[in-house]
């Protein structure tokens, strides 16, 4: 598909890049609570949130729901919306790599056109 710039494929331009490995909110707030110097254990603690479910967030193992988002961006002073936002960006680009799924809307793509 092209773009408004003449033979530049929408994919090749900045702003629709999708990062090669798609970053988990977890991860980003994990980096924040090392470089703060804080233990999950006492996050956890601070939050109410159980430490394994906490470590599952923190590792990309399990999804940072609005709850954790409000729990976590309120102990760290983060903006919960960022968070909840970055989640979402995480399971788009974690389904556009999806195979199958791309197969689908290639599938659909080409039917819409014919409409």
């Amino acid at each position: 598909m092209k773009t408004h710039i003449e033979g530049i494929a929408d994919e090749m331009i900045a702003n629709n890049l999708t990062p090669f490995i798609p970053t988990h909110p977890g991860e980003v707030v994990k980096d924040e609570v090392e470089y703060r110097g804080i233990s999950q254990r006492k996050l956890a603690e601070t939050t109410g949130i159980s430490y394994s479910v906490l470590n599952e967030v923190l590792n990309g193992k399990r999804a940072m729901t609005t709850d954790y988002a409000l729990l976590i961006g309120k102990a760290l002073d983060i903006d919960a919306e960022f968070l909840v936002r970055m989640q979402a960006k995480y399971e788009m680009d974690v389904a556009r790599k999806n195979p199958k799924l791309t197969a689908r809307l290639n599938k659909i793509r080409k039917i819409a056109a014919a409409l």
